[in-house]
């Protein structure tokens, strides 16, 4: 973990409602970021807002050096975040939190992400196609104009399927019908979710009848991504004991089965 500056170089909407941001982090190698953690950035020189926002890393790019996000521009953050541009400084804290389990025998990973959750998965399933690994996402979004990446994942060797709720096709049912259409004839051993608490929980019912082993990124607001504020925390389920975790330091990738979701 460091906190430094790290220069912008890009920073562009790639949809209505979406950016891309480039950084690099002067005198620092990216090769220590795993897929799964995230950097808290202050957004703005001018403290306001005060509180820094979280970012889940999109690309790792250890040829370059360079560090990518893919987020959602929504609250006063992420709008004077959009507004930053090439050369300037961005005050960081990172890399945070905990990864991914990859497992290098495994014959295949499903991804399941709605919305900007794919920005999340992004980075494991780079990894993925790094080591050989098959990878398939399911892309999912309120229209076809917000589903992100599909091009990148696909150059990158990921088989993507778009849904969306412009046509239904993001629908529950209709989602379990393609991923175990998926699960059954590829031979799918590990799921991973990010992005909707009903894409988790189909999920999470996809892995109990399956047998595979899940993963799921939770996104929440966090003050100071320290452990001190107690802003980011989930419960989870051991055995018969529920307790209460913090993100910033436990997740925020977490085991699904032992999500608690209320």
């Amino acid at each position: 973990m460091k906190l430094t500056k790290a220069e912008i170089l890009s920073n562009d909407y790639v949809s209505r409602r979406y950016c891309h941001m480039k950084i690099r982090i002067p005198d620092w190698t990216v090769a220590d970021v795993k897929p799964g953690q995230f950097f808290h950035i202050r957004t703005t020189d001018d403290y306001s807002p005060l509180l820094r926002r979280p970012f889940s890393i999109y690309r790792i790019n250890n040829r370059d050096n360079i560090l990518e996000f893919l987020y959602l521009v929504k609250g006063a953050g992420t709008k004077k975040l959009a507004e930053r541009k090439p050369g300037e400084l961005l005050d960081i804290l990172g890399p945070l939190g905990n990864t991914f389990t990859l497992g290098a025998g495994s014959k295949g990973l499903l991804l399941i992400a709605r919305g900007v959750g794919i920005a999340t998965l992004s980075a494991l399933a780079y990894k993925a196609g790094e080591t050989g690994i098959p990878c398939y996402s399911i892309l999912s979004a309120r229209s076809r104009e917000d589903i992100l990446v599909e091009k990148e994942l696909n150059k990158a060797g990921v088989i993507t399927f778009v849904v969306h709720d412009g046509n239904g096709s993001s629908d529950p049912a209709a989602v379990r019908t393609l991923a175990e259409e998926i699960i059954r004839t590829r031979q799918i051993d590990a799921v991973y979710t990010c992005g909707s608490k009903r894409l988790a929980l189909l999920t999470r019912e996809l892995a109990e009848r399956y047998m595979l082993f899940s993963e799921i990124a939770l996104e929440e607001n966090m003050g100071c991504a320290m452990g001190a504020c107690f802003a980011c925390v989930c419960d989870i389920k051991e055995g018969d004991e529920i307790r209460t975790i913090r993100l910033c330091q436990d997740g925020p990738v977490l085991p699904l089965k032992k999500v608690v979701f209320s």
